[in-house]
């Protein structure tokens, strides 16, 4: 009996750090040569992590399976394409579209414009490739307007939004069928 607890006190000795270190093991793979989308993915990271998965963040926090997934999981970025930019600002201002479990302004001023230019340059990546569909990376990121600015129309991919120049604000993006998404619309 001697000889099996000192066996199984070593298999716990070993197997505890090896555990450990697979903890957190995740990082940000996203490129560092736009100092802004750097720091929103890791502003993603820090913020978004516990609903939302992005695989360049190193966040896992979707549901595996929508089916069984709770009210409260997010989206799965790796596959849901978030074209333009200001459908993403919009987003994040106003807790997602439902407004239902994402709290608004999780970050705000320049931290919310470097979180969406993230999600909007790697969004929608792992995608599934369909006929006759755009694949998110041939969709226009669009542009956000500086403060002081009159209002501009972004049409991309058969979405359509406009985006105010008033911070913190913009006007609710279009859901690609013509009509409104979203509070506002």
């Amino acid at each position: 009996m001697r000889r099996l607890a000192k066996i199984w006190a070593l298999g716990v000795v070993f197997s505890v750090p090896l555990l450990a270190s697979a903890c957190g093991s995740e990082h940000i793979t996203a490129s560092t040569s736009d100092a802004s989308v750097y720091a929103g993915a890791q502003l993603f990271s820090e913020r978004c992590a516990g609903c939302h998965t992005l695989n360049v963040a190193g966040t896992h926090g979707s549901a595996p399976n929508i089916r069984t997934a709770q009210a409260n999981s997010g989206p799965n970025f790796n596959v849901r394409c978030e074209r333009p930019v200001t459908r993403v600002l919009y987003a994040i201002e106003n807790g997602g579209f439902s407004g239902a479990y994402m709290p608004q302004n999780i970050v705000v001023g320049q931290d919310a414009t470097n979180v969406a230019k993230f999600v909007a340059t790697y969004a929608g990546r792992l995608a599934p490739k369909e006929t006759g569909v755009v694949t998110c990376q041939d969709k226009a990121i669009g542009t956000l307007p500086t403060p002081g600015q009159p209002a501009t129309t972004v049409t991309t991919g058969g979405n359509t939004g406009t985006a105010t120049a008033k911070a913190p604000t913009t006007t609710a993006p279009g859901n690609g069928n013509g009509a409104a998404s979203g509070k506002g619309g």
